[in-house]
């Protein structure tokens, strides 16, 4: 079932080459594909079992490649799963008004590098003669199936070679498809920003390779790095987590790239790709150096108000809509940072559902921005004033959205800010209290956001227009649905992710006060201790 998830959106990619001459039949099963991997994840999630801690449904792939692929699921990552598999078919349906199919010969203007491939490939028959439609539906089906997989896989190696590879069609999404000046800009930006991180995280595995002898999750849990090598782990994993947060000062490349994206760009960048680095904190930093954790929280603490605050000051100084939720969205995630770093349940369960909450607002925000591009085709704040008055159904689910985003009671996010700074606050009440002072930011850019655009008398600069179309309801209605059941009943998902978050505890640090039994002594890796298969383990206890 978990290769499934996996092999589906690849199969779409070979139907896409099939039908890629009819435009409108490629998004339908591009749409289908998705959707039928959705209908799969939630078959997943009705079988897991939420009493159990353990990895469930583990898959080994010896069969594709003498190296071993090994997939499992636990409440951390099947939350996330689902995530992805539900904001993919959105992004598609958000782009379903695609222009009609363009060939590649207007894009050499601005890629000078692409011209020289075109011209040595001239004549060839390559991907390059699939329309550039079908390319951006084959894009977005690549980019889910690496995310299922790097929220899947039981090896840091193939985790790593995930959270890498959902670079390449992000930086084509944005470079290609995007139809701003700064596309190039926004996503050379994005690739080196990420890609220069990354490279800390590669040394940090190596590392952990070189003195485990595996990568394994499984075999890396049942043993502890000693203090010096974990805070320098520890410091190489976390600079490449921080920058995919993004954790200011290492934000400089988000609002840039979510202003120049493509709409499903900018829903995938929300949506999903900043929860890689959520995931990351709790399966590596927390889990597998959690010495170094503890070590550094008053580090990461001390980070996330600077985040906070930083950002909801920028956010009421932005005049570009796209930017404004993206600005919001570093500060969401900061708060979801401290309820993963807290080390109790309440605050991890509540950094979890944040960031499952932030998933859906945020991009449902982004699409709100994008019906109102489409229809204006600027992102200006200053232009709009008086939507009510000619769409009335849209400042309606709008308004719902920046309910949400504030975090009101009845909503998913208030749960999951609620619970991630309780847990925080019992670490750090003092830079938890200074960092919960910041809802009044939050509350004051929302408002302000809403009533510049959706109050007062219609604005000169705007044509009156048509309400919300099928589609556009359609694709917001999941959205509100969601966020005010999670609001009203969340034991749906805390049940699934609580025995993982407590096991996750008890296991990692059952020494701080948990009423729990002393902990097993410390092992320290050795060089010539090996844990992979057919090698002896020879560790020293202390």
């Amino acid at each position: 079932m978990l290769s499934g998830l996996i092999i589906l959106p690849l199969l779409g990619i070979i139907g896409l080459v099939v039908v890629s001459a009819n435009h409108r039949l490629s998004k339908q099963v591009t749409l289908g594909v998705t959707l039928a991997n959705l209908a799969l994840s939630l078959v997943l999630w009705g079988e897991f079992d939420g009493n159990s801690g353990e990895y469930q449904f583990v898959q080994e792939l010896s069969y594709v490649t003498e190296w071993q692929i090994k997939l499992g699921v636990d409440g951390l990552s099947l939350l996330f799963v689902i995530l992805t598999c539900f904001i993919i078919p959105c992004s598609i349906l958000a782009s379903w008004a695609l222009p009609t199919p363009r060939t590649y010969h207007d894009l050499l203007q601005s890629w000078p590098l692409i011209e020289v491939v075109w011209v040595r490939l001239r004549g060839i028959p390559t991907l390059l003669d699939i329309p550039r439609t079908s390319h951006y539906l084959m894009v977005l089906l690549l980019v889910e199936s690496l995310l299922i997989g790097l929220f899947l896989v039981l090896d840091l190696l193939l985790f790593y070679i995930c959270y890498e590879s959902v670079l390449i069609p992000l930086f084509l999404m944005i470079g290609i498809w995007s139809t701003s000046r700064n596309k190039v800009r926004a996503s050379y930006l994005l690739f080196l920003y990420t890609l220069s991180g990354s490279l800390f995280m590669l040394l940090a595995i190596l590392s952990i390779y070189m003195a485990a002898g595996t990568t394994d999750y499984l075999l890396l849990t049942t043993g502890e790095f000693t203090s010096s090598v974990q805070y320098a782990l520890w410091l190489g994993v976390f600079l490449a987590l921080a920058i995919k947060s993004p954790i200011i000062p290492l934000h400089i490349w988000l609002p840039l790239a979510h202003s120049e994206a493509p709409l499903a760009g900018s829903i995938l960048l929300a949506g999903i790709v900043l929860k890689m680095a959520t995931y990351g904190f709790l399966r590596i930093l927390v889990t597998l150096l959690p010495e170094a954790s503890e070590f550094f929280t008053p580090l990461v603490y001390t980070l996330c108000l600077i985040s906070i605050l930083y950002s909801c000051l920028s956010t009421l100084r932005q005049s570009n809509l796209k930017s404004i939720i993206a600005y919001s969205s570093i500060g969401h995630m900061a708060i979801a940072i401290l309820g993963v770093f807290s080390n109790t349940t309440l605050g991890i369960e509540g950094g979890l559902l944040l960031g499952f909450a932030h998933g859906l607002v945020s991009p449902a925000l982004f699409v709100c921005v994008g019906i109102i591009y489409e229809r204006w085709h600027t992102l200006i704040i200053l232009y709009f004033r008086g939507l009510t008055t000619i769409m009335p159904l849209f400042a309606l689910l709008f308004f719902i959205f920046c309910l949400a985003n504030m975090g009101v009671p009845l909503t998913a996010n208030f749960l999951g800010e609620f619970l991630s700074l309780t847990g925080g606050f019992n670490r750090n009440p003092v830079l938890v209290g200074l960092a919960a002072s910041s809802m009044v930011l939050v509350a004051g850019y929302s408002i302000w956001l809403y009533n510049r655009v959706c109050f007062g008398s219609l604005s000169p600069y705007l044509r009156a227009t048509l309400d919300i179309n099928r589609r556009e309801f359609y694709l917001l209605l999941p959205f509100v649905v969601i966020v005010v059941f999670l609001g009203v009943y969340p034991k749906i998902l805390l049940d699934s992710i609580h025995f993982s978050v407590s096991s996750l505890l008890y296991t990692t640090f059952p020494l701080k006060g948990r009423g729990l039994s002393e902990a097993p002594g410390r092992i320290i890796f050795k060089n010539q201790g090996r844990l992979a298969g057919g090698v002896s383990k020879e560790w020293n206890s202390i």
